[in-house]
């Protein structure tokens, strides 16, 4: 047998990848690394994209596929049904020349050792090319297939969001912008973007001081003075936490549940005089990337190994003035930088959740001083989460009073504001300030909180 070409090999590559992203499987951040290993340089960028591609279209490949195969494929062959998924997605969403997208698709079935494959895979993609109209208009006759949305997902959304669950449902098919952020200790966002012209095509974002989007993605190592800590890559969403926080000088800050770390990053990059912050994590690899970021970007802070919704386990007893709360959750605000979440998550994974967050809340508190604030923070659209975990909390503790966030971003949430997926560019982000009592009882500190600005450097 001949030797395969790259980009056969790259697309049995990408059929095992995408086959090990599946509810009880690998994560997509997981499988990807170790599936491009052997994968010829030249053939990397294809094979992330058919992975990325596939697993945001899946649902409706999968509709569309049923509609082609006399029976359903055996459990053990989910490597060729990834495979035919993978050249649908060709046909469909890329540019790749039919007969190309065709023919290597098939070829692929002998690396993957399904010799037997080879003619389903060419049969069944070239009936997709006489039929494709009208199969496809058979699948879209459903919204969920329609959307590539799970169907648990997409009544939560219409329940939550009436008037913009297919907005929300189309912005996690897009293709994420790669938006960075400027390191502010080292260079500002004007000096970054002079020190990148005529490499990379950026814009400042307004809605954040640090935040340039670039005009297309490419490799970080090809970001000037990424190496040297003067850029990293995060959502413009996520950039509000630091200036919303409002830390003051002499200020002890908690980043609990830091990881991986760009708020970490961040808030040490905006730190006024005195700062002292600890991060907390309960998974040591991820804790340990937390310490890489911060090393590479010249940041010292006390890494913390623990739950941080017990702190008995690394707490010393001093209170906190500041405290970030980025909570785990559906993580249904980043589908579109993360496609793999709507094969993985189930719907009871909601309410499992919104338990954790209920308890984070709660253990958190106490540790937090009198006239202190908390940011309450996650990546979800959905209220359960959001704006009720929030006003449940309010409910909870009477010394708690939720400080109004006057923002041009997102829209009211409860005791806080929700930015929708692709909303001025941005992810889908959930955010309330909620301050605590004083000796006098009543919140410290100012009654709204301005939104970010350029002009803020020194509170964020």
């Amino acid at each position: 047998m001949s030797r395969p070409s790259g980009a056969t090999a790259g697309r049995a590559a990408a059929a095992r990848i995408v086959a090990a992203v599946a509810p009880g499987g690998e994560t997509l951040s997981a499988a990807l690394p170790a599936g491009l290993d052997g994968v010829a340089p030249a053939q990397r960028a294809l094979v992330q994209e058919l992975c990325y591609g596939t697993l945001r279209w899946r649902i409706r490949l999968q509709a569309i596929l049923r509609r082609l195969l006399a029976r359903p494929l055996k459990r053990r062959d989910a490597d060729v049904e990834a495979l035919l998924l993978i050249g649908l997605y060709q046909l469909l969403y890329l540019r790749v020349p039919p007969h190309a997208a065709v023919s290597e698709t098939a070829g692929a079935a002998r690396v993957l050792e399904k010799t037997w494959a080879v003619r389903l895979v060419n049969g069944v993609l070239r009936r997709f090319q006489r039929e494709g109209d009208a199969l496809c208009a058979q699948a879209d006759a459903d919204d969920a297939t329609r959307l590539a949305c799970p169907e648990w997902l997409l009544a939560r959304l219409r329940a939550d969001w009436p008037d913009a669950w297919q907005a929300i449902a189309q912005a996690g098919n897009a293709r994420p912008p790669m938006t960075l952020r400027v390191n502010a200790r080292r260079i500002d966002r004007d000096g970054w973007l002079q020190l990148a012209a005529g490499q990379l095509a950026g814009r400042p974002l307004a809605c954040c001081p640090d935040a340039v989007a670039l005009e297309r993605p490419v490799d970080v190592q090809l970001l000037p003075g990424f190496a040297e800590g003067l850029v990293s890559v995060q959502d413009a969403a996520a950039q509000l936490a630091c200036p919303l926080l409002g830390v003051p000088d002499n200020a002890r800050v908690l980043d609990a549940c830091a990881a991986p770390g760009g708020k970490t990053a961040h808030l040490l990059e905006r730190a006024p005089a005195g700062m002292h912050l600890v991060a907390v994590d309960a998974d040591p690899a991820r804790l340990e990337r937390v310490r890489e970021t911060l090393q590479r970007l010249g940041l010292q802070a006390d890494l913390c190994f623990g739950d941080a919704g017990d702190p008995g386990g690394w707490w010393g007893g001093e209170p906190f003035d500041r405290i970030l709360l980025d909570a785990p959750c559906t993580a249904t605000g980043v589908i579109r930088r993360h496609p793999d979440i709507r094969h993985l998550r189930r719907a009871g994974d909601v309410s499992r959740l919104a338990a954790q967050q209920r308890r984070l809340l709660d253990r958190l508190w106490p540790l937090l001083r009198p006239g202190g604030r908390l940011l309450y923070v996650t990546c979800s659209v959905l209220r359960e989460e959001n704006s009720d975990q929030a006003t449940g909390f309010l409910e909870r503790h009477d010394d708690a009073a939720a400080i109004p966030l006057d923002a041009e971003w997102g829209r009211p949430a409860g005791p806080g504001r929700q930015i929708l997926p692709g909303e001025d560019g941005m992810d889908g982000f959930y955010y309330a300030l909620i301050g605590k009592a004083g000796a006098a009882g009543t919140v410290a500190g100012p009654g709204r909180a301005r939104a970010p600005g350029p002009d803020r450097h020194g509170d964020a």
